[in-house]
């Protein structure tokens, strides 16, 4: 299946996503399956994705990073995905908690966890997400209080990506501003071992190898230095790790997408029930060129979201990033719908590997942030009509 790509990247990108392509292609979706079945952990692909560089490619070079962005950060998830293996630490862990971290860490706390998020031997949550907000970061209600030179963090989060497997969790609170009484967010680091930090994991019905956690801060007593960046300037640096959520979840569901998409396309080439193999037919592939565009959109809107955040451009790039979420996530479950259709009673089987995408697929459209807060977003942002909200 040829994808227009070429002329958009750079041979050093085109370079990475053959790089990352082959390797993905050494595991793929028997991989992931065998692994999800056993209940493990991509542990071979994650170590193997650190040491060739993929997973701290958006992280600066004096840190032991790559030196590069999202726009190479994305590339990687992408084509893992697009293999059948994705991983979605990568959202969370080098692009979330490294960027926020490289961005506005103290130099202590850069020179502690970023060589060790590049190369895999450390790996970050990231909890903020709370029973009572969902959507709404302004309803949060972990606080952390001062207490001598220590903070204690109180609240509960939900859906916490890889608690388990995550040597700290990056955990969004809210301080008190003393000249305006008013909650502000703040970013701490929680090792997993504090006192008073526990999980629950959340019985879910989707089969993944990451697992998702309730979290309970009770009274956890951190140092001074849990604190990410200035207490002032919470909000922006909450802000500077979403937009990479979301370009990043984009590339999650583009390359789900696309591994969907091929699977559907290879059958549709060999499949005969007639006369000719059934890809012949307009009903079977129109909808699959239609899924292949949508694809394809997706990943031009992910890309500049990509370009300008990487080039500084947090409101452009805020814009952007949304945008290509949106679309990724709809043209995943479209793609991974008519992959399964294509494939008729086929599709609902273990063997071809797509079934389970149906329900994986929705993770695209409802998170990090719902496509009904999106549309909310782009229609108050970028329109200039009233909040609903």
């Amino acid at each position: 299946m040829s994808t227009a790509r070429t002329a958009l990247e750079t041979e050093e990108h085109q370079a990475l996503r053959a790089a990352v392509a082959a390797l993905g292609k050494r595991y793929g979706r028997d991989y992931m399956t065998t692994v999800i079945r056993e209940g493990k952990h991509t542990d071979e692909l994650w170590a193997e994705a650190a040491k060739l560089g993929y997973l701290g490619v958006n992280l600066p070079e004096e840190y032991g990073g790559g030196g590069g962005g999202m726009a190479e950060l994305s590339i990687v998830l992408e084509e893992l995905g697009a293999a059948g293996s994705p991983l979605l630490m990568m959202i969370v862990s080098p692009a979330i908690c490294g960027t926020v971290i490289a961005r506005f860490g103290t130099e202590e706390q850069k020179r502690t966890w970023l060589p060790g998020l590049g190369d895999g031997s450390l790996t970050m949550a990231f909890g903020i997400t709370e029973p009572d907000a969902g959507s709404n970061s302004h309803r949060i209600t972990t606080t952390a209080r001062r207490d001598g030179d220590d903070w204690v963090l109180t609240g509960r989060k939900v859906f916490v990506s890889g608690v388990d497997i995550a040597d700290a969790t990056l955990i969004v609170g809210r301080t008190e501003d003393a000249r305006s009484g008013k909650l502000k967010p703040c970013l701490f680091i929680v090792p997993r071992e504090a006192p008073g930090f526990g999980r629950n994991q959340i019985d879910m019905e989707l089969h993944a190898p990451e697992k998702q956690f309730e979290l309970v801060l009770d009274d956890v007593r951190l140092p001074a230095n849990a604190l990410v960046g200035d207490e002032d300037a919470g909000l922006l640096q909450l802000f500077a790790g979403l937009n990479p959520e979301r370009i990043m979840t984009a590339a999650f569901g583009i390359g789900m997408g696309r591994f969907a998409l091929s699977r559907a396309v290879e059958y549709a080439r060999t499949r005969q029930v007639w006369k000719e193999p059934i890809g012949s037919h307009q009903a079977i592939a129109h909808p699959l060129a239609t899924a292949h565009i949508d694809l394809e959109l997706s990943r031009l809107m992910m890309q500049k979201a990509a370009r300008l955040y990487d080039e500084g451009d947090d409101i452009g790039a805020g814009e952007a990033a949304n945008m290509a979420k949106y679309a990724a996530g709809e043209a995943c479950v479209k793609a991974v719908d008519q992959a399964v259709h294509t494939l008729g009673g086929n599709g609902l089987t273990r063997e071809y590997g797509l079934a389970s995408l149906i329900t994986a697929s929705r993770v695209a459209r409802i998170a990090p942030v719902s496509r009904e807060m999106i549309l909310n977003y782009v229609s108050h942002q970028s329109l200039g009509l009233p909040k609903s909200y």
